[in-house]
C-alpha cells in the first residue's frame, strides 16, 4: 500500500462518520493533492478489487452504445423510512458492523424496503418490493415475474443481454439454469463497480425524491419510490446507456479506481461483498 493511502486509511480510521470533504481536509493536510472523487475512489477499492475491474474495462474498451443498447441492467436498493438512517454513512471494514466505533445512535428500527428493477436504454420495467431475504429460488420468482415483462416491455421480441451483480442468489448454480432453460445469454460482471451499472443514477434520481417526500408509513414510502421512477423516461435512460463507452474508458484511465460515474448519494452495499481489508461507506 502507498504511503498516502496509508495516510487516508489512519484518517477514516479516527472517525468513522466523516464526510468525504472531512477526509478530504485531512489527506490534504498531509501533504497530498487531491478531491472528494479521490478520496472516494481511493477508500473503496483494493488492490485486487482494482485490478479485476480494469480487466473486465479492458476487454470492453471496444464497446459500442449499440451493444449497451442490447443490455438489461438491473440492481437491487434499499430505502428507508427514516431520513437519518438514508443519509447516515460509516466508514468500515467487513466484520466490523458492531463495534462501537461503527455506530450511531438512529431511529431503532426503521421501516424500509428492498427494491429490485431493471432498466436498459428504451425506459425501466416494473419494480418488485422483495420480502423477506432473497435466496435462489425467490430470486428466480423475481426474474420470472418482473425481469421478463420488464424485458417484454422494453425489447419486445429482439434479443438482449441480461445483466446483474454476483450476488449469491444470482451466481446460483439453479439460477444459472433457468437462464440456460430460458435462452438468455447473462452479462459477464464483476463486484465492486457501481460505476460501470447506470442503474444507479436512477436510484439515485428516486433518493433524492425521496428525501423530499419524507414519508411516514410503509405505503407511503413505496408510494414514493414508484413515482418517480415511473416518471424516468426513455431519454434519460438513452443517455446513461450512451455513456457506457466513456464509463469503460474512464475506469481504463483510473487504472481501476472507481469514477465519477459514482454518484455519493447512491452509496449502498446491497450484495457485492468487499474484501476484507477495503474500508467502505455503508448506510449506518
Amino acid at each position: 500500500m502507498r504511503r498516502g493511502d496509508r495516510t487516508l486509511r489512519k484518517i477514516v480510521e479516527k472517525d468513522r462518520f466523516q464526510t468525504l470533504g472531512d477526509l478530504r481536509k485531512q489527506w490534504t493536510e498531509s501533504g497530498v493533492e487531491t478531491s472528494r472523487a479521490t478520496v472516494h475512489r481511493r477508500v473503496l477499492l483494493n488492490q485486487k478489487q482494482r485490478q479485476k475491474r480494469l480487466t473486465w474495462a479492458t476487454e470492453k474498451q471496444h464497446w459500442t452504445v449499440a451493444q449497451g443498447s442490447k443490455v438489461l441492467f438491473s440492481d437491487e436498493s434499499k430505502f428507508c423510512m427514516s431520513f437519518g438512517n438514508q443519509g447516515a454513512r460509516v466508514w468500515r471494514k467487513t466484520g466490523e458492523k458492531e463495534m462501537p466505533k461503527c455506530l450511531k445512535s438512529s431511529v431503532k428500527y426503521p421501516q424500509s424496503v428492498m427494491v429490485w428493477g431493471a432498466m436498459s436504454a428504451a425506459g425501466v420495467g416494473p419494480l418488485c418490493f422483495i420480502k423477506g431475504r432473497v435466496n435462489a429460488a425467490s430470486y428466480q420468482e423475481i426474474l420470472e415475474h418482473f425481469m421478463l415483462p420488464s424485458a417484454e416491455k422494453l425489447y419486445g421480441d429482439e434479443d438482449f443481454v441480461f445483466q446483474h451483480d454476483l450476488a449469491p442468489a444470482h451466481s446460483a448454480k439453479t439460477t444459472g439454469k433457468w437462464f440456460t432453460d430460458h435462452g438468455i445469454t447473462v452479462l459477464n460482471w464483476h463486484a465492486n463497480s457501481p460505476d460501470l451499472n447506470p442503474i444507479e443514477n436512477l436510484w439515485d434520481i428516486v433518493k433524492r425524491k425521496l428525501r423530499d417526500a419524507r414519508p411516514n408509513t410503509l405505503d407511503e414510502l413505496k408510494a414514493a419510490i414508484e413515482a418517480p421512477w415511473a416518471s424516468i423516461t426513455p431519454q434519460q435512460c438513452h443517455r446513461l446507456i450512451a455513456s457506457m463507452p466513456r464509463r469503460i474508458e474512464a475506469v481504463i484511465s483510473a487504472k481501476g479506481f472507481l469514477t465519477k460515474y459514482r454518484s455519493i448519494l447512491g452509496l449502498h452495499n446491497t450484495s457485492a461483498v468487499p474484501q476484507a481489508d477495503c474500508l467502505h461507506a455503508t448506510p449506518h
